[in-house]
């Protein structure tokens, strides 16, 4: 794989990457790794040793963009990367439509693939553990793929996953029945959904909020929704809520609340304006027999991607599952009659 320097700049390359799903189907996305330059490297303090490596997944309408998480994940010692999934951000192509997916398990040979490519890339360092981290419906993604890849992932790490719909399985049944007619004739139905650009105000710099965000990659009002997509996340919450039994250990983090509604409301700097976060906590406790949830108060939609004091507490909360779980587990962390 050639790596070339990335739109994140400094310290970021990316790749692209070709992968045949079981339909036969070519679907292309694009690999980012974090490595800090030489040049830009403190000689005064060793990097921490590289023990391990984690591959982020985006949400929907999304893609990967936060210089931070790469660079606390690069401090706690392990290799960063993150994909943007097909039809989503650097992957985007101009005859495909954005954000599209017919069945979350089209993402799985680009998983594969990608996972595949940070093996050789890390070849000639310790091969540790591991972790696979999602937001939102990455998040989703990310769960449902490890299931079915239990021996490939040692941790997850879901931010704000969207493991079901708004108030509860009743009202996903429901709205599946009234789309799953349209999603087999014609998937690519653009539903006429009410729009709201709420999350996007609190977060894009160009509104109120201090990120930078590229908006042919993540559009104000979101991609159109389409029949078969809407769909096939809801396959995925069927799922989720029949239990996924997963066996590493898991950590969710979501903010304390929810702000929903058609008009923007104050409320909606310090709160999840996307999801139902008490749905979600409810849900999370399902995946599997290792599960811890964080709940941060103040955080947004993507909680690190909220006020600064309050990703600063995210940041340490995620920190301490680090700690307790990842790190123990180390090589360095064992002793001669651990096995």
């Amino acid at each position: 794989m050639e790596w070339t320097a990335d739109i994140l700049g400094t310290d970021f390359q990316s790749c692209g990457l070709d992968a045949t799903g079981p339909d036969g189907v070519i679907r292309h996305a694009t690999l980012i790794r974090h490595r800090v330059q030489a040049a830009h490297a403190n000689d005064s303090q060793s990097p921490p040793q590289r023990s391990g490596a984690v591959l982020f997944l985006h949400g929907w309408s999304d893609y990967f963009f936060n210089v931070e998480l790469a660079g606390f994940w690069a401090d706690q010692g392990y290799d960063f990367y993150a994909l943007d999934m097909h039809n989503h951000g650097r992957s985007l192509q101009a005859d495909m439509p954005g954000g599209y997916v017919a069945n979350l398990n089209d993402y799985d040979a680009e998983i594969e693939k990608a996972i595949d490519i940070i093996h050789r890339d890390r070849a000639g360092s310790p091969a540790g553990s591991l972790t696979l981290m999602g937001h939102s419906t990455g998040g989703l993604v990310a769960a449902l793929w490890a299931s079915r890849h239990p021996e490939a992932v040692q941790y997850l790490i879901l931010d704000s996953p969207w493991l079901e719909m708004h108030g509860s399985s009743l009202v996903r049944r429901a709205a599946q029945a009234m789309v799953s007619p349209i999603a087999k004739i014609r998937p690519e139905t653009v539903l006429r959904l009410p729009e709201r650009g709420f999350y996007f105000r609190s977060i894009s710099s160009t509104a109120e909020g201090e990120w930078a965000l590229d908006e042919n990659f993540r559009p104000p009002l979101a991609f159109p929704v389409r029949a078969g997509w809407l769909s096939a996340v809801f396959a995925g919450h069927s799922q989720v809520a029949r239990g996924l039994k997963l066996e590493m250990p898991v950590l969710v983090l979501t903010s304390s609340t929810s702000a929903n509604g058609m008009v923007w409301q104050e409320s909606m700097r310090r709160s999840d304006a996307v999801l139902d976060v008490s749905v979600i906590a409810l849900r999370a406790m399902a995946l599997g027999r290792t599960v811890t949830l964080e709940r941060i108060d103040g955080a947004l939609h993507d909680v690190f991607l909220s006020a600064p004091a309050v990703r600063k507490d995210a940041y340490a909360r995620l920190a301490r599952w680090v700690n307790g779980f990842m790190d123990n587990n180390r090589p360095e962390h064992q002793s001669e009659g651990d096995t």
